[in-house]
């Protein structure tokens, strides 16, 4: 649409070059006359009048209205005008017959906050704030979905945030339980190499209050354990006014929730684990210490890198910020932790564990022993089976091997690999079904004290020679994990020659070769050019002998007669 300045331009250029008339210029740019008049008298168009709505009414009974809203700043809260009420009063008092709603609720909207305001009840100018470095921080949750295992899950969103530099840790947990709470701390003071000294800014969650205690300030009844951890890690908290009136205390915070989520978590994260995702914003921490908070000068991580050191000094005991339980296991060998099914070693079956339930695993104690690791399952229903904590009853048991749940947990996590399949395979053709299991849970029995590659690379070294023997594979593990450690420990010069070539013996079992495929071939041995052994020469020693038998009997038979 042309602007009303581009209209007189053009109408001041046509009477300039080609010197028409008003008239003719009113009917060549299709306006009024006043309007070409106004075009040759001034370039720049004249100010539009503003337009008179029916507003005008209102004006004699402005006085009355304030005097309504007035009287609102000492009356009872539910007791107050509402903008219909005072037109019905303006109505049956003033006789304000031709005002209409939107005239009044348009006035008393604006004006009852400017009463308020000069009542002293309402202060709505927000006084810019210093935070000195290393004093204060934020915390809060958000909400966030994320696409996990192929399946749109609700998450929680754990965001500490230091209020001098804007430096923020960010991690996301299933739930938002005191657990969650207290990990997510342990976290970004681990992050940030330290602890505020002044106070930590919260709403009132309930993972750190027990209850607000309205007429008593900002005191509140703290959870136990909450007033534990703080007590550990040595800091105060500050906590905000209940609700809506108390979000901009902690402005900070609410609104880097709603960043990160906008422009690191939009559209929603595809991960197969709340592991992976959290390594992810890690890294995106990184990138946003880069970036410049509205219109300071430095970045985030310049103005860190000042702050850090003014924090306070970490504890050096860890704390477990985990809850405790102590349930009993079952005769499957595994614990019940919030519906939710842990196995642990058999050993352990009738006895009470204890267990520190985390945000993001669970942990599994005899005294202060780690007995079980698991990842913690978020639904309500499920079950977490380790295959190591069933090899000792497996081992006298083999015939359960192969349909057991441990078995396919395992296969599932890529734990049981196709080298394992290959040597369960190649042990039972050699040594049967339940000896060739056996054998294979002797090697299982080898990751509890050995690396997994080691393991692997000693499976593979075995089934090259044809043995199918735990001792075989330890034999051949061990020579890998002393391989790799010399091969380490020896590169150490700046040019690296090639490497020396060796002949290395390998592990044979003589019996089990004979026992496999003679097709197989065979690395490590020379073929073997022997005939086959026969028994001919002891054939003949016993026809002799049986007919030396058959001698004596005759001669005897004649000496009776």
């Amino acid at each position: 649409m042309e602007s009303r300045v581009e209209l007189f331009a053009r109408i001041r250029r046509d009477a300039r070059v080609e010197g028409l008339s008003v008239r003719a210029l009113a009917v060549r740019h299709k306006v009024h006359r006043r309007t070409v008049r106004q075009a040759l008298e001034a370039a720049a168009p004249p100010e539009r009048k503003p337009r008179r709505g029916v507003a005008w009414r209102l004006e004699p009974f402005k006085g009355a209205i304030d005097e309504m809203l007035i009287g609102d700043t000492t009356a009872p809260r539910k007791q107050r005008h509402t903008a219909r009420r005072i037109l019905a009063r303006l109505i049956e008092e003033h006789g304000a017959t031709e005002l209409s709603y939107s005239t009044v609720r348009d006035y008393v909207r604006v004006r009852r906050a400017q009463i308020d305001v000069e009542a002293g009840r309402r202060v709505e100018v927000f006084v810019p704030q210093e935070h000195a470095p290393g004093a204060e921080a934020e915390v809060d949750f958000g909400e966030v979905f994320v696409v996990l295992n192929g399946e749109k899950t609700k998450c929680h969103m754990f965001v500490f945030r230091l209020s001098h530099s804007g430096k923020s840790i960010h991690r996301v947990y299933p739930t938002q339980a005191q657990e969650a709470f207290l990990e997510g701390h342990i976290e970004a003071f681990n992050e940030i190499g330290g602890v505020p000294v002044k106070h930590i800014r919260y709403d009132n969650l309930t993972s750190a209050v027990t209850s607000v205690l309205f007429g008593q300030g900002r005191n509140r009844q703290e959870n136990d354990r909450w007033v534990l951890f703080r007590s550990h890690y040595g800091f105060d908290a500050f906590y905000c006014q209940p609700g809506i009136a108390g979000a901009h205390e902690k402005g900070g915070v609410e609104g880097e929730v709603g960043w990160f989520r906008r422009n690191r978590l939009t559209p929603m994260p595809v991960v197969s684990s709340l592991d992976e995702l959290n390594s992810r914003i890690k890294g995106w921490e990184l990138l946003d210490e880069g970036r410049r908070i509205n219109d300071r000068i430095r970045t985030i991580g310049q103005d860190f890198a000042a702050e850090q050191s003014c924090l306070a000094s970490l504890p050096v005991e860890v704390f477990d910020p985990g809850l405790v339980l102590s349930p009993r296991v079952d005769r499957s060998s595994m614990v019940t932790v919030r519906m939710v099914k842990y196995s642990v070693p058999a050993r352990f079956i009738g006895r009470r564990v204890r267990v520190s339930l985390r945000a993001s695993e669970v942990v599994i104690f005899d005294g202060l022993v780690v007995v079980a690791r698991h990842q913690r399952i978020a639904a309500r229903t499920g079950c977490s089976v380790q295959l190591d904590h069933y090899l000792e009853v497996l081992k006298t048991k083999p015939g359960a091997f192969p349909g057991s749940t441990a078995l396919a947990r395992a296969r599932e996590c890529g734990a049981f690999t196709s080298a394992h399949e290959a040597f369960w395979g190649a042990s039972r053709r050699v040594n049967g079904d339940a000896d060739g299991t056996r054998e294979l849970i002797d090697v299982l029995l080898l990751h509890r004290c050995m690396d997994a590659g080691d393991v692997e690379a000693g499976i593979i070294a075995a089934l090259a020679v044809g043995a199918v023997s735990a001792d075989v594979v330890a034999v051949e593990a061990r020579r890998h994990a002393a391989e790799a450690t010399s091969a380490g420990g020896a590169n150490t010069g700046r040019h690296l020659g090639p490497p020396a070539v060796r002949e290395v013996q390998r592990v044979v079992s003589l019996t089990q070769r004979r026992l496999m495929d003679p097709a197989a071939v065979i690395a490590g041995l020379p073929h073997d050019t022997r005939p086959l052994p026969t028994v001919n020469a002891y054939d003949e020693l016993l026809a002799k002998r049986s007919s030396h038998t058959t001698e004596q009997g005759s001669a005897s038979k004649e000496n009776i007669s």
